[in-house]
């Protein structure tokens, strides 16, 4: 787990810097505290930040093939590494350490640009073939791994962060109509970022870098599924399922550093811990982060699955005190706006577990893999809802905004995720999904923006929707949260807050054969009843405490609404008024929503902060 940066001036008569490769390196020196290396020849430079995990003592990179011929910057852990070493050596090939790096190195020299197909791991990496004089740059199959890249002044510079190329000189030119995505998505989508001149590498994509020529290509995508025939055989399912999970912990858990895992109160890193424990002889180091305000506290839940598997179990409590570190902490490492308040409780439960470990596997990715989430649920709420006589539909949600203003906060919050449901249930795939996306009211975003010259929701959510290959909106949701949600957001907070604090962190259920077996399974089998991941309750599940299995899915919040009620907020919050783009007199009416507890707009106002500070930092 490092950090890589580099460019290539395609003028091959054009000579690389050293001092501009190095400012570029060390800007990024928290994801690789270990080690610093360069590579500089002629037109191009490698740099590279070492977080030593694998072969500590004889890893380090850029790293040269024994001929000298390939030069390599890897971000990452190839898991598999023993296993194509084994293979590798059987086809002559003779190693000189222990590291995945060099497994690399000889993958491609045995198969080209086709040893991508060969990985099972996360990776970003810049691999410079002398030979042929051409730079290949690959993103691994899911987004684990950050790639962004520019091409500026006829020269393709690359980072694992957006602050490597704008340290090497790339303009912080904003793209301000991409702000409207922002507010919705609370995160910039791949490929872009917020600065005009720079971009994402796509999941599952690579680059080629020859005879001046720049071509951007994809390596894998999700399997095509025949909607009419998907697998149904539940016996079978859950074996599978279980089989390549299993073997993903484990594959995961390969280190020459001591390593722990996150333990939230959720189902999935429950299931990561109680497989963990299965194949340790030690007992298991376990992170949990608390918060003081029990509607969002889960801590109990973690403490007894730390209980049932015998762990190490270390509790941390988040309050409001850490708003001010956590906002600075958000505006440094994602160098863009990114307003997802769970990089809050990410961010410290990364700091406390570096104080103990180096690596720590996560139960993220369970919800996609396994459709999860509540509005699976939802979707087939609105299927039930759609049948109710056209007067029953028009009643409910006129109802529930009357019955609302007399409850107390917490049911009131029910009640309008209630409304939501119902006042969404007969709208279209596209319009629903707009409506599901936003954190506060669909209406308040656009009277925020007014008439501004902007990349519009509908027209973001008709792009990326209208060329999924399936049809069953299911499917359709279970598509787009494995190809833009997790990458572009969840994956992109564990990656920022745990490499701020030096800290690898790996994802079992991402093991991209258990993505591809798991995206044929048939929705009926995810979703069984009203019962959510039914699969993981059906196999890992039946070992966990039955505390957390009857237990509500809460994700991974914070309870900004809360603390956006204090005293000691009302300065900051005043404050926000001064984005000179919003309009003012919206974003006190969302703040006012609030603090009255009409609605719960926390996690909006907080992607406001985000975005405040950020311009401030940038100074727009």
């Amino acid at each position: 787990m490092c950090g890589i940066t580099g460019y290539i001036h395609l003028n091959n008569e054009q000579k690389a810097e050293k001092e501009i490769i190095r400012r570029m390196t060390d800007c990024i020196s928290h994801r690789g505290p270990d080690n610093e290396g360069y590579y500089i020849e002629k037109n191009i430079a490698l740099g590279h930040r070492r977080l030593s995990i694998i072969d500590i003592n004889t890893g380090a990179q850029p790293m040269l093939s024994q001929d000298n011929r390939v030069i390599l910057s890897f971000n990452g852990e190839i898991y598999n590494y023993i296993e194509l070493r084994n293979e590798l050596k059987k086809l002559g090939c003779i190693f000189k350490t222990e590291s995945d790096t060099e497994v690399i190195i000889q993958a491609y020299l045995k198969w080209g640009i086709d040893c991508q197909q060969k990985f099972n791991g996360m990776w970003a990496f810049a691999l410079y073939d002398k030979q042929s004089h051409e730079l290949f740059l690959s993103r691994d199959r899911i987004g684990e791994k950050p790639l962004h890249y520019s091409i500026f002044n006829n020269t393709v510079i690359f980072g694992s962060e957006i602050k490597s190329i704008i340290e090497y000189g790339v303009p912080a030119e904003i793209n301000t109509e991409l702000i409207e995505l922002y507010l919705f998505l609370t995160y910039i989508p791949t490929p872009f970022t917020f600065f005009k001149n720079i971009l994402k590498l796509k999941p599952g994509h690579y680059i080629r870098i020859k005879n001046n020529f720049v071509q951007e290509l994809k390596y894998w995508d999700l399997p095509e599924i025949d909607e009419g025939n998907m697998l149904t055989d539940k016996r079978q399912i859950y074996e599978t399922f279980s089989e390549l999970f299993t073997d993903s912990v484990k594959l995961r858990m390969r280190s020459d550093v001591p390593f722990g895992a996150f333990l939230s109160g959720g189902l999935d890193s429950a299931s990561v811990v109680a497989t963990m424990s299965k194949h340790s002889k030690f007992p298991i180091e376990t992170f949990t982060i608390g918060f003081k305000e029990k509607a969002f506290d889960e801590s109990f839940l973690a403490d007894a699955v730390a209980q049932k598997f015998k762990t190490n179990h270390h509790l941390n409590i988040v309050n409001q005190d850490s708003f001010e570190d956590s906002l600075h902490r958000v505006i440094h490492h994602f160098d863009e706006p990114f307003g997802d308040s769970s990089a809050i409780p990410t961010g410290y439960v990364s700091k406390f577990a570096s104080e103990k470990v180096k690596m720590v596997l996560t139960g993220d990715g369970g919800d996609e893999i396994l459709s999860g989430y509540n509005s699976y649920l939802g979707l087939k709420i609105s299927e039930y809802y759609n049948r109710f006589p056209k007067f029953i539909k028009n009643t409910i949600p006129a109802a529930l905004n009357k019955i609302a203003p007399y409850t107390s906060n917490g049911i009131r919050y029910k009640i309008n995720k209630l409304h939501n449901i119902s006042s969404t249930a007969k709208l279209n795939f596209n319009d629903r999904m707009i409506q599901k996306m936003a954190y506060t009211d669909y209406i308040n975003i656009k009277n925020l923006i007014g008439d501004q010259k902007v990349y519009q929701i509908e027209d973001y959510v008709s792009d990326f929707y209208n060329k999924l290959p399936v049809k069953d909106d299911f499917y359709k949701l279970m598509y787009s949260d494995i190809k833009q949600k997790l990458p572009d957001d969840y994956l992109v907070k564990v990656d920022r807050m745990s490499m701020s604090h030096s800290i690898e962190t790996r994802v079992p259920f991402l093991d991209y054969r258990l993505i591809e077996y798991m995206v044929q399974v048939d929705k009926n089998v995810k979703l069984q009843g009203w019962e959510k991941k039914s699969i993981l309750r059906k196999t890992i599940g039946k070992e966990l405490p039955q505390s957390l299995l009857k237990a509500p899915k809460k994700g991974f919040g914070v309870p900004l609404r809360e603390w956006f009620k204090a005293d000691s907020f009302e300065n900051q919050l005043n404050n926000l008024s001064n984005i000179d783009f919003l309009e003012q007199s919206v974003l006190r009416k969302i703040i006012q929503q609030n603090n009255s507890g009409e609605k719960d707009n926390g996690n909006f106002i907080w992607s406001i902060f985000v975005l405040q500070n950020w311009l401030k930092k940038e100074k727009i």
